[in-house]
């Protein structure tokens, strides 16, 4: 199975980026190949409207796809599903590979989720995007530890 994060913007929090990469550190031991991908964030109020950035972000976005396998959206439209679900998922996700999509401050373009296979809603709150990069990788490395039965979750 393998994964390939893309999201929008560098990491700028040292500690929340620290965090991302130890559960990707832990979900690789446990036998996931993981790909991380950052594309440029775009500025909104200069040369683009709030909008087109967006829409720069989001073709972006889907070009840093992998080149087979499943897209998965991040975003609050999306459906949310337990830890448990979300295991049961992941092998036909990533096989090849399940892509995840993580919008930056502006969210995503609707393009994106229209263009994936499945949206996936975190939660009903607003997260900051390098919040929801943790998230996802917490999930995922929990979803690995329990199709291993590894002792982690409860």
């Amino acid at each position: 199975m393998k994964v390939r994060i893309v999201a929008v913007g560098r990491p700028r929090d040292r500690a929340l980026d620290a965090l991302y990469e130890d559960y990707a550190a832990r979900a690789r031991r446990l036998g996931l190949e993981w790909d991380s991908v950052t594309v440029r964030e775009e500025a909104a109020g200069g040369r683009y409207s709030a909008e087109h950035a967006r829409e720069r972000e989001g073709r972006a976005l889907l070009a840093a796809r992998a080149a087979r396998g499943n897209a998965i959206a991040l975003d609050g439209a999306g459906g949310s599903w337990s830890s448990a679900a979300l295991a049961r998922r992941l092998p036909r996700w990533a096989t090849p590979c399940a892509t995840f999509l993580i919008g930056g401050p502006s969210g995503l373009h609707p393009d994106v989720p229209a263009a994936c296979d499945e949206v996936w809603s975190l939660s009903e709150l607003t997260l900051p995007h390098e919040l929801a990069r943790v998230v996802v990788a917490e999930q995922l490395y929990r979803a690995m530890t329990m199709l291993r039965g590894v002792p982690y979750h409860k």
